[in-house]
This record gives structure tokens, sequence and C-alpha cells, in this order.
């Protein structure tokens, strides 16, 4: 099969030499005048005359049936019309044709009038991509049968064929209420988390957030997040696992809220499903689940701790907004989500890490963990998910009108952020120099500083960097290294709102995102303070997120900071997050970005 290759049979085009090589086939058509005309006619595929192992997810061998191709060729296989031969099909992928990002499934379908010889094609190929390393065996995947707008189920009828003609076995788990995935996941040992290559989740943003909770509260272990001295919670150099461990069992005594959240079962219309405190039986249950197969206590190791290098999440696209797969695919398509998937694409994704010290004022100090992978925000963010709990029969509709209700309020916060600033990572806010009157001017729209859009094999989230890119970056003024003597500024005051992006946070509503040039692994969270303004400026501020190209963030009232940590305390007595969809009562959190923690199945944004 190598050299000039086997003379086989290609449906719709005719006689074409294959060859195998180290990672691919190649095709030659033995009758140019003729097939030329006939190859951009293949079902689905395009006018190729290579073929990547990395791009085939499956090859068949087929009954034999009819070969059609050109007619007035005159040579020793030629078939007559719908003359019948022994076939394999090669299923790979390839652009879509409408539009120029998604994949689609695409065909080659192969005959030969001899079974053995097709016989030998379909192993070899096989033995071929099977050396494909990256590319899951087993899966774990959640449906979310009411996400978005009740796409959940039919969506993964859509794909799961592909998956079993791709033979990756996958165990389907259908949520029947808020807090399945994230108990099921919780409560699995190492060694059942062992047989599976990565959990897929098909819902949206929420049902993402409730896997990947589940997974890390149990078995990521780093500091808590660094703070300041005034701060008054010196406790960064213990260990999460430690603190969970220990707060759990004083809750169970002393009968309060545990630290390992869990959703709450009463909402489960759609993938933004609250994550709440849970019993004392549901936190027993989770602890003995941990401790009866796999104990880690002592000195002892799990086997399987994050970061790790093997298991990864996906994302088929489901939800109300998907803002998670729009930032690392750049596309809201199941089908290119699942293919992406099947054949293991891989990137790195940062996660924030955020520790609840107080839900309120008047509570005592019991640190609770959450993690988020999209955004963390506070006030205007927060009230939104809140205020959309009271609207769930309106649908996703709901949060058009809730945040309409929340903007008419103009409410801001009285608090408190003090964030890490590293020597080379300077505060990205508007000067007022830009602004007149919170309003960008005309010259600096003109000259605004490039940005770095993050995109497959993206040399910032690599680490990577050239001479020109380095330029690059000192002409746009932004570092992607940390200060060894990083210093904690502090900003004071009343703020509509405080969000920290962890990446860009695309959605259909905000084509850019929140913040256009963020990364999927740089180490970095984008802390944005809205300062309070006048009502004009702030809706101003908010119409520029859902034009592509705009800037958003260079308004006098906005401040916007690259940091790896910050620090936030409130003195509300209903003090609410939003992260990544999720509710979290918090008046004192600290925040860090975790780099690269979680692996992904995607190739990041192409668009």
């Amino acid at each position: 099969m190598q050299g000039d290759g086997e003379a086989l049979f290609l449906d719709c085009v005719g006689e074409v030499a294959v060859a195998v090589g180290d990672d691919g086939l190649s095709f030659q058509p033995l009758h140019q005048e003729v097939s030329s005309s006939c190859w951009s006619s293949i079902r689905l595929q395009p006018k190729l005359d290579r073929l990547k192992f990395s791009d085939v997810y499956a090859v068949e061998l087929l009954d034999v049936g009819p070969m059609c191709g050109p007619w007035n060729t005159r040579t020793v296989v030629q078939p007559k019309r719908n003359t019948e031969m022994n076939r394999f099909v090669i299923h790979a992928i390839t652009r879509s044709r409408k539009r120029p990002s998604p994949w689609v499934p695409c065909e080659y379908i192969f005959g030969h009038k001899d079974l053995k010889t097709c016989k030998t094609w379909v192993e070899h190929i096989n033995a071929c991509i099977n050396k494909e390393q990256d590319r899951p065996k087993n899966l774990m995947v959640f449906v979310h049968p009411l996400c978005g707008k009740g796409r959940g189920c039919k969506n993964w009828e859509t794909v799961a064929p592909l998956f079993e003609r791709a033979k990756v076995h996958t165990k389907v788990i259908v949520t029947e209420r808020a807090g399945h995935a994230y108990a099921t996941l919780a409560s699995l040992s190492d060694k059942e988390l062992k047989k599976f290559d990565g959990v897929i989740a098909v819902g949206g943003d929420g049902l993402f957030n409730e896997i990947l909770n589940g997974l890390l509260s149990t078995r990521y272990t780093d500091s808590y997040p660094p703070t300041p001295e005034e701060f008054g919670y010196l406790r960064s150099s213990k260990k999460c696992q430690e603190h969970i461990n220990n707060g759990l069992n004083s809750s169970m005594s002393a009968g309060d809220d545990v630290n390992v959240i869990f959703p709450s079962s009463s909402n489960i219309l759609d993938d933004h499903e609250p994550l709440l405190s849970t019993t004392q039986s549901a936190g027993l249950d989770i602890l003995s689940s941990n401790t009866s197969d796999e104990p880690c206590n002592g000195d002892q190791v799990p086997l399987v701790s994050f970061p790790n290098s093997w298991f990864r999440l996906g994302i088929i696209p489901s939800g109300s907004t998907d803002a998670i797969v729009l930032s690392t695919t750049g596309e809201r398509d199941p089908v290119t989500s699942a293919l992406l998937i099947i054949l293991g694409r891989r990137i790195p994704l940062d996660i924030a890490q955020v520790v609840r010290w107080k839900s309120t004022p008047s509570t005592e100090v019991v640190p609770t963990v959450r993690y988020a992978a999209s955004f963390a925000g506070y006030g205007f963010y927060g009230e939104v998910i809140r205020e959309s709990e009271k609207y769930r029969w309106m649908g996703p509709a709901r949060y058009d009108f809730s945040g309409t209700m929340v903007f008419l309020k103009h409410r801001s916060y009285e608090a408190k952020v003090a964030f890490l600033e590293n020597g080379n990572t300077h505060s990205l806010s508007a000067s007022a120099e830009n602004v007149a009157n919170g309003v960008q001017t005309l010259e600096y729209l003109q000259n605004r500083p490039h940005k770095t859009i993050c995109r497959t094999n993206c040399f910032i989230c690599k680490g990577t960097s050239t001479s020109e890119q380095i330029l690059e970056d000192n002409i746009s003024g932004s570092s992607r290294t940390a200060s060894e003597n990083p210093k904690w500024v502090w900003s004071n005051g009343h703020f509509l709102s405080v969000g920290a992006a962890v990446i860009s946070c695309r959605n259909e509503r905000a084509p850019d995102g929140l913040v256009a040039d963020a990364h999927l692994s740089d180490g970095f969270l984008h802390l944005l303070l809205i300062r309070d303004c006048p009502l004009p400026y702030y809706l101003w501020h908010l119409t520029q997120f859902t034009k592509k190209g705009s800037d958003p963030l260079n308004f006098k009232f906005v401040e916007h900071h690259k940091t790896t940590a910050f620090t936030f305390i409130s003195s509300h007595d209903e003090s609410v997050w939003n992260l990544d969809g999720e509710l979290l009562q918090a008046c004192e959190v600290s925040v860090q970005a975790c780099r690269g923690l979680v692996n992904l199945f995607a190739s990041g944004p192409e668009v």
C-alpha cells in the first residue's frame, strides 16, 4: 500500500491510485480528463487529494453495492453503470460549505472487485487511526433534558450515531434533578473515574459548571487564593481538601452548611441551576463514598487529581448562551463539538477558584470552594440571575426581562476590591485623556491599541512567542508574564458590577465577549470594575457589547485590570455572585486563576 498506491474505485470520481503515507492517504485520479470534473461532486466531500488520519474518525466495510462515476473511459476495473462492487467507507471531517468554521462529517466510499482487498484496506486504516493516542475510548455523558429550549435530548440523538460509528463507548446519564451530575461525579471513587477518558455535558454553561465542581471539589487540593494582609484570612498555605474535610465534619456536628456545595433540587428548568448547600445526609453520602473505596488521608496520593494530562471535559452545546463553547471553538454547533471530542482535540483551560469566606457579614468564617470556567460576577450580573429565578416559566427570555428590570433599578453596591498588580501587567483601564464625560473619544477609537485575540494554536496560551509577537505585545502595552514581586492594590467605592472573566465569554448577544482579548490558558483573570455612573452612560457601555469590534471597556467609569488573583469585601446582607450562571451568596470572597487546570475537548476558536 506504499509507493504509487493501489487502484481503487472512488464513488462519484472513478478509478484512483490510493497510497498510504505516515500521516494519511493520498489519492491520484488515474483519468484526469474525466475525474477532475467529478471530483467535487463527492457527497459532503471537498476537492482533495490527501486525507490525514487525524481527520478520520471511522472506517467500515459496506455491503456489496453500486458505484457511480464516469462511464466513457477504458480501464480494466471500470464498472458498467450501476455495476455492484465490494465497498468500504472512510468517515472523516471537512469544512462545511455553508459556513467557514464548523466541521461536518464526510464520506469517501471506495470499491474493488475483490472483497479481500477491501478488508485489507479497512484493517490497515483502522490500525493507523488507532495510533492516534489522544482519542477517547470511554466517556461519561450527562444530558440535560430541559436546558435552553429543551434541546438536550434532541442534540444528543443527533450526535450519538457519530460516537457509535467511531466506536467510542458512552455511558449516558439523563439528569433528573439539579445537582444530579455534581453528586454523581463527587461520589465516584477514583478507581471508577479512571475508567473514563472524560466527561461530556450535553447542555449549557450551568451543566458544565456542575460537572466541573463535581470533579474538582474532592480532587483538586491546591492552596487557597492569596489574600492581602488587610483581608485577615491568611490561609493560602493550607490545602483546600484539608479545609473541605474539616469543614464538612464540623458543619455536620454544628448543623451548618457544608463546604461541599450541592445544587438545589427545586430548579431544573434549564442549564442555569443555582448550586446551593445540601443537607447533612447528602454530605455524609459523599464523604462515605469517597473514603470507603480509596481513602485520601495520610500520605496516600489519589489516583485522580487535577491538573492531569489525560482526563478531559467536553460540551455539546444545548444551553441558553453556550459562552464556553463559543469561546473555545468559535461556533455553537453540536456536530462540530461532537467531532472535536471524537477526534480527541485538546486545549488547556484556565479555571477560577472562588473561595467564599462569609456568606453574610454576620455569619462565621467557613470557607467554601467553588470553581468557574468562564465568569464570576457580582452586582448587576448576580442580580440578573437571582431575579431570573422568579420567571423560570418564561424560558430563556427571562434573562432579557430580568436584565431590563435590574438595569432600570440602577443599583450600586459599596465594596472593597484588592487585586494583585504584577509589575509587567499594568491596569488596562481607560485614562481620562481617552474619554470625555465617560464616553470614548473619536481620537481614541481611531487609535485604540491592537488586541491579540486567542485562536487555535495560540502562542500566548502555549507560552511561546516570536520576536514579531514580542514587538506586537510591546506596542499594545500587554505582557504575558507575572512579576516576581506583585503588590496588592485596593479599589474602594460604589460599583454597579464587579466581574472577573476567565475567558472571552462570547455569546450571540456579545459577539466579541466581555473581554475580546482574554485567553483560554494564560493564567490571568480580567477584573472588570464598573463604578456608579449616570444611567445613560451605563446603557451606552452595555450596548457596546452587542457590537463586534467595539470597545465596551474604555469608559472613565470602567476599571479593567489583568490579574492573577483578587479579593472582594462587601457589607451587603444579600450579596450574590454569578458563577457561570449559577448563584453563590457571598459577601467576602477571594479568587485566583488556576492556569490550565482542566483540559477541554476543543482546538480553540478559529474565527
